[in-house]
């Protein structure tokens, strides 16, 4: 069953798939899939050999022409970041078609589990899933009892952009022990502004940093009224790490939890 909870069957173990987003690019070759994969979307960029992939479009604007040609035996969707029409066009044609859409860190073990049976590598995904979900529950327990700080997470600068409660990003800072101040929110990433912020005043703020962002945490220098700059808690994580729905993103939950931990140390040492 399919993230969409569809049965997804196939005669044989897939040996010719189409990535259609980035994340999923990451865990077919955490599988041990890599070789299987025929093409991918761009800003599939991780491992390093998916960047010599084929592209077959964007994740929302897809090449399906391109798709049809290649003839997978398996194609990969993101149930929610993919075009819906093209991706019941590609249904429409016959094709084998898998929805992913993690919305917790578990889900992404689940994930791992299903590509594997459906590549045929059950054993490889069933350690690697096992190995992700020893190293989440650790994380888990080393800062059950944290005390809470107020988390501002930056999604994009101009405009200004959050999470609420349903993000996957929320649940990591709930782990960290954080409170995120604009879990309220009705809309998964929705538009806030300074002001907003201001009166909501965090105690840290974390922004998804990558190419073109350095400057992000440098332009709240300005808002000393914020406790989070007037005590110099501002950090930045890879967005790869913490947005993408892959085994790394224990490696951006782990820099959450350090920059939670920093805004903590911060009260006592001032």
């Amino acid at each position: 069953m399919d993230d969409a909870g569809l049965l997804v069957e196939l005669s044989q173990p897939a040996r010719r798939v189409i990535s259609l987003s980035p994340h999923i690019t990451e865990l077919l070759y955490s599988v041990g899939a890599g070789e299987t994969i025929l093409a991918a979307v761009d800003f599939s960029n991780y491992p390093e050999q998916a960047k010599n992939l084929p592209r077959i479009g964007s994740g929302y604007q897809l090449d399906v022409e391109a798709i049809i040609n290649l003839q997978p035996d398996l194609i990969v969707g993101w149930q929610s970041g993919n075009n819906q029409a093209q991706l019941q066009q590609l249904k429409n044609l016959g094709f084998n078609l898998y929805l992913s859409e993690p919305k917790s860190l578990i889900d992404i073990a689940e994930n791992l589990i299903d590509l594997g049976m459906l590549l045929g590598n059950r054993e490889l995904a069933k350690k690697q899933s096992n190995k992700f979900k020893s190293e989440l529950e650790s994380l888990k327990l080393r800062y059950k009892d944290s005390e809470k700080v107020r988390v501002f997470y930056q999604v994009w600068q101009s405009p200004l952009f959050t999470i609420n409660k349903q993000h996957i990003i929320s649940s990591i800072i709930e782990m960290c022990g954080g409170d995120n101040i604009f879990k309220d929110l009705s809309i998964l990433s929705p538009q806030v502004d300074i002001e907003s912020v201001i009166e909501r005043n965090p105690d840290v703020i974390v922004a998804g940093i990558g190419d073109s962002r350095d400057d992000w945490l440098s332009s709240w220098s300005t808002w000393k009224s914020i406790n989070a700059v007037k005590n110099s808690q501002l950090y930045g994580i890879d967005a790869d790490l913490i947005v993408r729905h892959t085994l790394r993103i224990l490696q951006g939950a782990e820099l959450m939890c350090q920059a939670l931990q920093g805004a903590r140390d911060a009260r006592y040492n001032l």
